[in-house]
């Protein structure tokens, strides 16, 4: 199984820590896929300061390749944040520099790279919308994180990817059941071969528009035990696609019901892990000392929130 993460990359400060920790949704996808069992690359744009190299530097010691990735001038994106009881609270961040402002156009190279992955992932954080085209004709699976915001979920926008996704990703937990496979079943009409939802404690429903499977979340029993909540939904999408990788999934076949299932348990148990973990996948290094908030965080973009799972 080969798993590449193309897009998106940042570092989450976390104030009350005086700690900087490398995540981003498809750095995150790919470093929980080779945790997982899987070989695994990222391809991006890494920016030339302190925050680009502890990104670069700390991916490569996750076994990930990152060697086709490009270094441009200019700042990293950075988020700021806190953690209390256990739940991430995101103060602000500074719009995801070059990375998002200059990412990567796959020439002839970087599509023999990618065609070389069974699955390659990104996301609504990463402005590779014009590339998937490009992807789905490589013969690759492509699966693409479309977040909770409702930007990314009009009709206009579902048909600019979901066309080109063999599996697309929605955060559904502000959602009841109904509308949750109200959107799934969107998402399927405009394209997308799979549709997974995410919905917090209350589990996970998937359909390809014919099958439709859903299984509950593994609840941590003492939420006093839990780090912090940081990549939970990256964790999960890396345990359902390499479970689903791991049976046989590809464009050409199909996974039955009870693959379905099983790659929704084992994103449960991925997903169940990461509760424990510091940041996204640790790595972390000191951005100074740790600062005690008292007054109310600056409202976040929904953006910033779902862009670390």
């Amino acid at each position: 199984m080969r798993v590449l993460g193309f897009g998106d990359n940042i570092v989450d400060r976390f104030l009350d820590r005086g700690l900087d920790y490398p995540g981003g949704n498809s750095v995150n996808v790919a470093v929980f896929a080779h945790r997982l069992g899987a070989d695994a690359g990222y391809l991006g744009v890494f920016g030339d300061d302190e925050a680009g190299e502890l990104l670069r530097e700390a991916i490569a010691a996750e076994g990930v390749d990152v060697g086709r990735c490009v270094v441009r001038a200019g700042e990293s994106g950075v988020s700021t944040l806190r953690v209390e009881d256990g739940e991430r609270t995101f103060l602000g961040w500074n719009g995801g520099g070059v990375t998002v402002r200059s990412p990567l156009e796959l020439d002839d190279d970087l599509l023999a790279y990618a065609a070389s992955f069974d699955l390659v992932h990104s996301s609504v954080y990463s402005r590779s919308e014009s590339q998937l085209p490009k992807l789905a004709g490589t013969g690759a699976l492509v699966s693409f994180d479309l977040s909770s915001e409702d930007e990314f979920r009009t009709d206009a926008y579902l048909d600019l990817v979901a066309p080109h996704a063999d599996l697309v990703l929605l955060s559904c937990s502000h959602l009841g059941l109904d509308e949750t496979e109200a959107l799934l079943a969107r998402a399927v009409d405009r394209g997308a071969s799979v549709a997974l939802a995410t919905r917090g404690t209350d589990g996970a429903v998937v359909t390809d528009g014919t099958l439709t499977v859903a299984a509950p979340a593994r609840l941590v029993e003492d939420p006093a035990t839990i780090v912090d909540t940081m990549g939970c939904g990256d964790a999960f999408l890396a345990g359902f696609v390499v479970s689903l990788l791991g049976s046989g999934w590809t464009r050409a076949s199909a996974p039955s019901r009870d693959r379905l299932a099983a790659a929704l348990a084992a994103g449960a148990d991925a997903a169940y892990d990461q509760c424990f973990v510091e940041g996204a996948f640790g790595r972390a290094r000191p951005s100074g000392p740790p600062v005690t908030l008292a007054a109310e965080p600056v409202a976040a973009t929904m953006a910033t929130v779902e862009a670390h799972g």
